[in-house]
């Protein structure tokens, strides 16, 4: 792959690295965040080794980015104190919390929808491109693969309990007293999985949609 085939995956990893700078610049927590941030971290190598090998499009490849910053994001903030609340009453007037009833913050379940939601495309890509599977088994082992590594990240956020303090520990699991956040997260991970593996089957049957989805997977089948 020449220049030209990675500058828009150079250009993505840049805006990456810019956002994973500027949450590192006057940590609100600066303790806690190093542990969050160790898969901030590891996502900039995973980013490097997929423009060095052209397993992603450059559209699995932003969307792997976009969930990537959604961490970042949250890592700053350990992911139970991000202000999201505040970011919206000064942009809409609206206190969220007092409209839905929230009593925790909700950001950490939004990446755990999103784990689903956006890894599914560039999962699915890697299993047909890498290992040659056929678009519905590449559909759904990606789909067995997202739940079942919620799972197992589930499982390495309760051995935490053993290994760390317990202040730390919770400050990383973020379970604020919800005794079902292990369930809920492996929920809204599978949830995640459905609706993107549901829009892409759209995708491929709809009139309209069909042949862009055809042009995808001859592209994949050739790349």
């Amino acid at each position: 792959m020449n220049f030209h085939g990675r500058a828009k995956k150079l250009l993505i990893t840049g805006i990456y690295w810019v956002l994973l700078i500027l949450s590192l610049i006057h940590p609100v927590y600066p303790d806690e965040q190093w542990l969050q941030h160790t898969a901030s971290l590891a996502a900039t190598l995973i980013m490097l080794w997929f423009i060095l090998h052209p397993w992603l499009s450059d559209r699995s490849f932003l969307l792997f980015a976009l969930f990537m910053s959604l961490h970042t994001l949250g890592a700053r903030w350990i992911y139970t104190y991000v202000p999201y609340e505040s970011w919206i009453h000064t942009v809409s007037g609206m206190r969220i919390n007092e409209v839905f009833g929230w009593e925790r913050n909700h950001y950490d379940r939004l990446v755990h929808f999103a784990y689903g939601l956006l890894l599914f495309i560039p999962i699915r890509e890697i299993l047909m491109k890498r290992f040659s599977y056929r678009l519905s088994q590449a559909s759904f082992t990606a789909c067995c693969f997202i739940v079942a590594s919620g799972a197992v990240y589930e499982l390495f956020e309760w051995s935490l309990i053993y290994l760390m303090d317990p202040w730390d520990a919770e400050n990383y699991n973020g379970q604020q007293g919800d005794r079902w956040d292990a369930q809920k997260d492996m929920a809204l991970a599978a949830l995640g999985t459905i609706v993107a593996a549901g829009a892409a089957f759209l995708s491929a049957h709809l009139p309209g949609l069909r042949k862009h989805s055809d042009t995808l997977q001859e592209k994949l089948t050739q790349g």
